[in-house]
């Protein structure tokens, strides 16, 4: 357990603005944002179900798709306070998890972020229902494995950094997304649109909710990654 505590040195001074600038033409870009946004949608359903269990209710399953949408399955209740965050919880999770890490590596905690990372792929794994899902699943978890035995600590700091700022920027495109998708019709049964079926407030306050969490989680999390290099 000790080795998940110890500190590593702050990487170089442009290790922080490069990874940014690199997660940032990823998030904007195509076919690369398509592809990544698995994470994303990895990381999502993981918030519902995690979010679920804490709320008392019994998680069934996860299944990932591979137009990188998702869906996750728990019974319990069908409204009250654990269903409303069950279902508010999938599109800050990017972001807050990114959040998360920014700590971890203003601590320099770099070999913690790569442990807690394989949990969160270990958890997502044992509850994926569907084989596309395993296979996302895998992959990233071969990619981190891959990382976290075999690169050396500068090439790891490249990979956290870049990971970090992939989830705090990535976290922030799909509401807008989901906002453009509801002006032209679609997406009726998104989770604002359960948020509002079950509070009554109209999904426009809940997709500003949503998009306060994650651009506030970028912001703050941001200034956390590029504090070294400004030093």
């Amino acid at each position: 357990m000790s080795g998940l505590i110890n500190t590593q040195p702050d990487p170089a001074g442009p290790v922080p603005l490069i990874t940014g600038g690199v997660a940032l033409l990823l998030v904007l870009s195509g076919s690369p944002w398509r592809l990544a946004r698995n994470v994303v949608t990895i990381v999502h359903e993981a918030g519902h179900a995690l979010v679920a269990v804490l709320a008392g209710r019994r998680l069934q399953g996860i299944r990932l798709h591979s137009d990188t949408s998702g869906v996750t399955v728990s019974r319990g209740r069908p409204s009250g306070p654990g269903m409303v965050l069950t279902s508010m919880a999938g599109y800050p999770a990017p972001a807050l998890l990114g959040l998360g890490f920014a700590a971890l590596l203003s601590a320099d905690l770099i070999t913690a972020l790569l442990g807690l990372a394989a949990v969160l792929l270990l958890a997502v794994l044992i509850m994926v229902r569907n084989a596309y899902g395993v296979f996302t699943v895998l992959v990233s978890a071969a990619v981190l494995a891959g990382v976290a035995l075999l690169a050396p600590p500068g090439a790891q700091a490249w990979f956290v950094y870049l990971i970090t700022w992939f989830l705090l920027l990535g976290g922030v495109r799909p509401v807008f997304e989901l906002q453009a998708k509801r002006r032209r019709g679609a997406a009726r049964d998104s989770d604002v649109d359960q948020l509002a079926r079950l509070t009554g407030l109209p999904p426009a306050l809940w997709l500003l909710v949503l998009g306060l969490l994650t651009v506030g989680s970028l912001f703050i999390g941001g200034a956390w990654l590029v504090e070294p290099a400004l030093q």
